[in-house]
């Protein structure tokens, strides 16, 4: 339990630059504090001790204003920054290295009683305000920018932006340089609306060239007439 304990204050201080050392991070951090109650609450569950374990997660809560049903599976190094309004549902699983920043929403949207819930695989970072609903797989190294909803399956190195959310390309985590919101510094992230607008204005301007070339033709032929 320590051992995890350390690993995870650990995490911390190679991940934010304002933690300035592991006693400030077990003192002030919720994101720390929701995990410890977790780690306590899940082990409840699984032992069949629900009341128990809801109790201690609704604890959390209040404390930490991040919501991690007891049921939920968590991996090594898991990092909530900030964390205000964080909600994990009952059947998500998260792998290891996950990042999540505040508001993010791992939910379901229906009312079945098996899995509901998404899959975060291994070193998946979800940028503030993202939603991820389903029980679909985010796979290993996937970034989902703020504000984004996720709606299916994301694949390995994949970034997702947008409502509903949709690839803007393969961008792996970095190890030089840690993507704070699910973005690195210096990267341009296209809205794949704006694109998509863009691509039908080229297409109709296409359209009317080829209108007006059509129709350059057909004047001859008809002063000819």
């Amino acid at each position: 339990m320590f051992k995890g304990l350390r690993e995870d204050i650990d995490t911390v201080v190679r991940r934010d630059p304002a933690a300035r050392s592991r006693l400030e991070v077990l003192l002030c951090y919720p994101g720390i504090h929701a995990l410890i109650l977790h780690r306590a609450a899940g082990r409840l569950w699984r032992r069949d001790w629900k009341l128990l374990a809801r109790l201690i997660s609704q604890l959390g809560r209040f404390v930490t204003g991040i919501e991690i049903h007891p049921g939920a599976r968590i991996g090594r190094r898991f990092f909530v920054d900030h964390g205000m309004g964080v909600v994990i549902g009952e059947t998500a699983e998260i792998g290891d290295d996950v990042t999540l920043y505040q508001g993010v929403t791992l939910g379901g949207v229906s009312l079945d009683k098996g899995k509901r819930h998404p899959t975060i695989g291994n070193d998946v970072v979800i940028g503030a305000g993202a939603a991820v609903l389903g029980p679909f797989t985010v796979h290993d190294g996937a970034r989902v920018g703020s504000n984004a909803v996720v709606l299916r399956e994301v694949a390995a190195g994949a970034t997702v932006v947008g409502i509903p959310a949709r690839p803007i390309g393969p961008q792996p985590v970095r190890d030089d340089c840690f993507p704070s919101y699910g973005a690195v510094p210096g990267e341009v992230i296209p809205d794949p609306v704006s694109r998509s607008l863009e691509r039908l204005a080229d297409r109709v301007a296409e359209l009317e060239a080829r209108l007006t070339e059509l129709e350059e033709e057909r004047e001859p032929r008809r002063m000819a007439a």
